[in-house]
C-alpha cells in the first residue's frame, strides 16, 4: 500500500496503519539516531518518543514533504530536548565554598523518611498500573520491573517486536493520563 494511503488511515486512528508506519520507518529513524548519539539506549528512547510525537500529531503532517523527513526532523528535536535536559542536570555551578559545603553535608544513604516516601510512591504507581488493561500491565512489568529488552519481551509474549514497542508506547501514555487524572 502506498505511504500516503497508510498515513490517511493512521489519521483516522487505524492501528494497523500505525503499526505499518512504525515497521516501515523504525530502522531508518533508529539508525539515524544511533549515528548521532552513539548509544543504543538513547537512540531507542529517542526513536520511541519520535514515533509517539509523530503519531500524536499525525494530522498535522504536510504531505508535500517525505514522511521519513518529517520523522527525522521530529527525532532531531527530541534529541536536542534530551541533550538540554541532560545539560541542565549535569551543570550546576558551585563556587569553592558551596562545593566544599556540599561535600561535607552530602549523605547519599536514604533516611527512614526517604525510604517511606519511595515505598509510598511505588505503591501508588503500582495501583495506577493495575488500572491498565492486563496486556499493558504485562509489558510495563516486563520492561520496567524485570528490565527486559524489547526483543526479550517480544519473545516472551510471542508477538512481533513492533507490536511490543507500540504496546509500551500506549501503556506509558495511558499510565501518564491516569496519573494526571489523579492529581
Amino acid at each position: 500500500m502506498e505511504v500516503t494511503k497508510i498515513i490517511e488511515k493512521a489519521i483516522t486512528g487505524d492501528q494497523v496503519a500505525f503499526t505499518s508506519l512504525l515497521d516501515k520507518y523504525w530502522n531508518e529513524v533508529y539508525g539515524f539516531m544511533l549515528k548521532r548519539t552513539e548509544n543504543e539506549t538513547d537512540a531507542e528512547d529517542i526513536t520511541i518518543e519520535t514515533f509517539a510525537k509523530a503519531f500524536d500529531k499525525i494530522a498535522s503532517y504536510n504531505p508535500e514533504y517525505q514522511f521519513n523527513t518529517w520523522l527525522i526532523a521530529i527525532a532531531k528535536n527530541v534529541h536536542i530536548d534530551m541533550l538540554r535536559k541532560k545539560k541542565i542536570s549535569f551543570f550546576v555551578e558551585l563556587n569553592d565554598e558551596e562545593n566544599q559545603h556540599a561535600y561535607t553535608i552530602a549523605d547519599t544513604t536514604p533516611s527512614a523518611e526517604d525510604k517511606l516516601i519511595t515505598e509510598q510512591n511505588l505503591s501508588r504507581l503500582l495501583r495506577y498500573i493495575k488500572e491498565l488493561k492486563p496486556h499493558y500491565q504485562e509489558v510495563i512489568q516486563l520492561r520496567y520491573f524485570q528490565e527486559l529488552t524489547y526483543q526479550e519481551i517480544a519473545e516472551q509474549v510471542h508477538e512481533p517486536l513492533s507490536n511490543v514497542k507500540i504496546k509500551l508506547l500506549r501503556a506509558k501514555k495511558l499510565l501518564a493520563a491516569i496519573i494526571q487524572g489523579k492529581k
